[in-house]
């Protein structure tokens, strides 16, 4: 029957998704429940080239204000579509990346081999507060933002979703690390990594990301930024530092 036929096709298109997203390191989105993104590695180890492509696609979606098809990407990268394919899966993957892309810009800095003491614990939460400031002001984060936004409760290309699971999950999964370590060595007092990491996301972040959804101008002088970032740190240190750290 038809409806069989379309099943049969599904799950056929189900099988190949798995096999190359195994082929090429990529995962499934558990939420979608089909393969279409990246290895949980928070990260990613990207070649010049990929990163090139997915920064075009990056602007390439700020400049169209919606997701870039393979095409378009393919035709504004300079590349082929196989080339997409084999990276990324399909559009999907695509889009995933270009998240992950985007969140990589939240850097930090590494733990380093010399470890951590207060004063460092005190740096890497500021170059991480600054980064993710200067991300958030940015056209793409903004773009990104409000067409998973404009997407809740469509199941389109299911944006909200990736969003959720390769943008601030990325963030979160790396930043949990540097307030888990900063608890081991007695710097930070908190129950709950998650409990933590939402109050410096709250700090840090505040009502910018709205503001800057509903179309207000903000000032994003490196200056304002790095008082923001200090301001944020000295409140959360305030929470949740020990008298080893506290200001």
């Amino acid at each position: 029957s038809s409806a069989a036929s379309d099943v049969y096709k599904r799950q056929r298109k189900c099988c190949r998704a798995s096999r190359r997203n195994q082929r090429y390191g990529l995962a499934p989105l558990a939420r979608q429940g089909i393969a279409i993104v990246l290895s949980d590695s928070s990260d990613i180890d990207w070649t010049d080239r990929q990163v090139e492509l997915l920064d075009a696609a990056l602007a390439l979606l700020v400049a169209l204000g919606r997701a870039p098809t393979m095409t378009e990407v393919a035709r504004e990268a300079s590349c082929s579509k196989e080339t997409l394919y084999k990276w990324f899966g399909g559009r999907d993957g695509l889009l995933a990346a270009m998240v992950r892309r985007q969140a990589s810009k939240v850097r930090g800095l590494p733990l380093g081999a010399d470890g951590l003491d207060a004063a460092a614990l005190v740096l890497r939460l500021e170059v991480f507060a600054r980064d993710w400031l200067q991300v958030i002001h940015g056209q793409t984060s903004v773009a990104l933002n409000r067409l998973a936004v404009g997407q809740a409760g469509h199941q389109r290309h299911g944006l909200g979703d990736i969003m959720l699971d390769n943008g601030p999950a990325a963030v979160r999964s790396r930043i949990k690390t540097l307030l888990e370590e900063g608890r081991s060595l007695g710097l930070l007092a908190f129950d709950s990594p998650d409990e933590a990491f939402g109050a410096l996301f709250g700090l840090v972040v505040r009502d910018t990301q709205i503001r800057l959804l509903l179309g207000e101008k903000l000032n994003a002088d490196d200056a304002l930024v790095e008082h923001d970032a200090r301001l944020a740190v000295r409140q959360f240190l305030t929470l949740y530092g020990t008298t080893k750290i506290r200001p």
